[in-house]
């Protein structure tokens, strides 16, 4: 187990606090819902609730963004993250973002199986919103970005809801950790109870049949350090993968690889552009 996360820089590890204080401002405050559905129930616990933004004046067969946002795995809410709906859903994917259980109430691997349960749900319904069921593209930020690569890599959690690997289209991830020490506080929260450590890690899975796989991070990034996502990349190349990409924007921190995504920050990378070119460049 590897020791990329330094034990200062864990400890704030994928705030959510920094995002929301972002989104809470005039320039980036949640945004209001106008096309698609609020708090549609994929299981019965009350944080088991998703939104769905669909592009102006609907329309069918459209792409599919599921995104998971981050928060240490023990906070957060999918309204913070209503810029990343609306940012999506103008660029003509329905887009799907899921609450889940968090720490401490539950540990590992239980936000992974609500991330499975929800793309189940997805897979089953999202026609309803004009979505295309075959062509679910997973993005994540941080906590949510490892959550996104553990459901692409390790097979079991889609097979346990009935899904294939196939499933997901592609994947991408914004600043994730990847292959991290469970020896700290957070993460003894979160993966104490875990009896392999190894499977805990998405660097265990990476395999040659991976989908596509994107990750980005931030040159600047003190909490989740760019060495995760290049070391993910490195593994997946070395197992045979066929389409991996990774990009390092210089200057950003680590919010700022989600943030960038908003209207009013999106001079700072062209995240929202590289994404939604990686993931429509399949068709």
């Amino acid at each position: 187990m590897t020791t990329e996360l330094s034990r200062r820089a864990i400890v704030p590890l994928l705030a959510a606090g920094a995002v929301g204080a972002l989104a809470g401002c005039a320039t980036l405050r949640p945004g209001v819902l106008t096309q698609g559905a609020r708090d549609v129930p994929y299981g019965r616990h009350p944080r088991q609730r998703m939104d769905v933004y669909v592009p102006q004046g609907g329309g069918a067969a459209s792409p599919v963004v599921f995104f998971i946002y981050g928060g240490a795995w023990a906070s957060g809410a999918k309204e913070t993250y209503a810029f990343v709906g609306e940012a999506f859903s103008e660029r003509g994917f329905v887009t799907v973002i899921a609450d889940y259980r968090l720490v401490p109430e539950v540990r590992f691997p239980s936000f992974i199986e609500d991330g499975a349960r929800a793309l189940r749900f997805v897979h089953d319904t999202i026609s309803r919103y004009g979505g295309t069921p075959q062509r679910i593209e997973l993005v994540g930020h941080s906590a949510g970005a490892y959550d996104a690569m553990m459901l692409t890599l390790d097979r079991r959690y889609l097979a346990a809801v009935g899904l294939g690997s196939g499933t997901i289209r592609s994947a991408v991830g914004l600043s994730g950790p990847y292959d991290f020490p469970l020896n700290l506080d957070i993460t003894k929260a979160a993966f104490g109870n875990a009896r392999d450590p190894a499977q805990t890690q998405p660097i265990s899975f990476a395999r040659r049949d991976a989908p596509p796989i994107f990750l980005a991070t931030g040159s600047d990034d003190t909490t989740v350090p760019p060495r995760n996502s290049k070391r993910l990349a490195d593994a997946l190349k070395q197992a045979g993968a066929k389409s991996v990409a990774l990009k390092i924007y210089p200057g950003l921190g680590h919010a700022e690889t989600v943030t960038a995504i908003s209207a009013p920050l999106r001079w700072r990378a062209p995240v929202l552009d590289d994404v939604v070119a990686f993931i429509s460049a399949r068709g």
